[in-house]
Formats: C-alpha cells, sequence, structure tokens
C-alpha cells in the first residue's frame, strides 16, 4: 500500500488534526436486549472527541420505536449540543398521525433536523408504502437528506425498492443505510444510474476490499462515513477507511468533504 499521512496522525493520536470526520449514520438512547457503556449524548460526544469526530448526524432510537417520545429526543439532543450535533426526523409508519405532526412542524426546527430517517425492514412497510408517501414528498420538495436502512434480499428496502424511490423522488439526497448490504453488484449499478444515490459505509466494512471496489467503480465523491454509533465504534470505522487500499484524496472524500456538501445547503 501506499503511504499514507493520515494513517500514520491516526495511529500516533489516535485521531485525525488535519482531516475532521463526519458520522451522517447514528443513532443515540438505550435499546432493549443491548446495554450500551455511553448511549447518551454526553456519552456520544466523549466518543465523539476522543476519535476527532467534528458532528454527528443521529435519530434517537425513542424517536424511531416510541411514538409518544418521538422526535423530541432528537430535539432535546441537538439543543444542548448545536455545534456538534444535527438530527434526522425520524419517520414510523406505524404511527401517521405522528408522521403528520411531524411534517407539519418540520419547519420549526432548521437548526435541528437536515433530513429524514425511515427504518422499514425494522417498522415493517415498504419504502414505497404510501404511508411514507407525504414524508417523501418534503424530502422531494425541499431537497432533504433521508437516511434510508437498506439490506440485501429485502421485499421492504432492498435494490428493488430502493430503485423505485430512487425514480420517483429524484430532489432528495438518498443516503443507502449499509449499502444494500450484500447485494453490492446492485448497489453499485444503483448509484452509478441515480446521481441522488449514495454509498453510507456502516456495516459495508466488514467485508474487505469492499470500499476498494466501490472507490474503483465509482470514485470517492459518492461514498459517506457512518458508524451507528453506539452500536459501533468510531475508531473501528476511521480505521477501516485508513486501511483500505485507497488514497488520502479518497479518504478526505468519505470522512468529510462529502458531508461538508451536502451538509452545507442547511448551513451546518
Amino acid at each position: 500500500m501506499s503511504h499514507s499521512n493520515l494513517k500514520e496522525a491516526f495511529y500516533a493520536e489516535g485521531k485525525l488534526p488535519d482531516c475532521p470526520v463526519y458520522d451522517l449514520h447514528a443513532h443515540m438512547g438505550p435499546y432493549y436486549g443491548i446495554g450500551f457503556p455511553r448511549p447518551d449524548a454526553d456519552g456520544m460526544i466523549h466518543a465523539m472527541d476522543r476519535a476527532g469526530v467534528r458532528l454527528l448526524v443521529f435519530c434517537h432510537h425513542g424517536t424511531l420505536f416510541t411514538p409518544d417520545i418521538g422526535n423530541w429526543a432528537n430535539i432535546a439532543a441537538v439543543q444542548r449540543y448545536p455545534a456538534r450535533l444535527r438530527a434526522y426526523c425520524g419517520i414510523n409508519p406505524n404511527y401517521p398521525e405522528v408522521i403528520a405532526y411531524d411534517i407539519a412542524h418540520f419547519d420549526e426546527h432548521p437548526d435541528v433536523f437536515v433530513g429524514l430517517k425511515m427504518l422499514a425492514d425494522y417498522h415493517g412497510f415498504a419504502l414505497t408504502d404510501q404511508r411514507y408517501r407525504a414524508a417523501w414528498e418534503l424530502a422531494d420538495r425541499r431537497k432533504l437528506l433521508v437516511l434510508i436502512h437498506t439490506w440485501g434480499g429485502s421485499r421492504l428496502d432492498g435494490p428493488e425498492v430502493v430503485r423505485e424511490i430512487a425514480e420517483r423522488y429524484p430532489q432528495a439526497s438518498i443516503l443507502m443505510g449499509h449499502s444494500c448490504h450484500g447485494e453490492w453488484d446492485k448497489a453499485i449499478a444503483l448509484v452509478r444510474e441515480f446521481p441522488n444515490l449514495y454509498f453510507e459505509l456502516c456495516a459495508v466494512l466488514d467485508e474487505r476490499g469492499m470500499l476498494e471496489r466501490f472507490v474503483g467503480e465509482m470514485g470517492s465523491r459518492r461514498i459517506l462515513f457512518g458508524t451507528d454509533l453506539p452500536w459501533f465504534n468510531h475508531h473501528y470505522y476511521i480505521g477501516s477507511v485508513l486501511g483500505a487500499d485507497i488514497t488520502d484524496e479518497d479518504r478526505h472524500d468519505i470522512l468529510h468533504r462529502n458531508a461538508e456538501a451536502l451538509l452545507s445547503r442547511f448551513g451546518v
């Protein structure tokens, strides 16, 4: 592998002083069946500081699974750390009245939300279901980011469903969380065909050589860094990007430049 100034700095200091990191796929708060050491806002800021992560874009577990908590958990966390956090407005199709409320009040929180988060495999409705329609129309109209969980073979958010959504809402910037994990050929074909689709690296890096393939076939400008914090560790994911056989220019794109370009439209 070629020499890497970034890799040497990371191994020496545990962070990248000349390369800020933006994590565009995170959560927050406790989750049933698993123990997280520091899942609250304070703990996650501590983890970010250790790894040199400048900004985290997240959607709280309570938002995604507890409708009476909803997006207020996101709002409270961002207001506590406005320089370090932004949120996705969580969309749960099982509660259309909550979706209607959140869409109606979306513009009241311009310093909190940069887009929407959809978790179809967990909520049980395909991304193309009518229950999502108002949210997708908002994202398309306002050119929002939409972080979607995607997984190979899923009838709810697999490559075929993603294709239909990308065609239907071309103005939304759609982040394929996990990049249709396992159906890599289809994920690459989708990003090649649709300029509003982006790879997102959470869980992708469990397969050696996949990042090199993404960069080799599509370049590094459509790849976004994400970790699923608090599920996974920043140092592991940053180390995986640094350990891939790509250039430091590619790493700068993935770790911060691409995110900066997307987030600048929201004043971040």
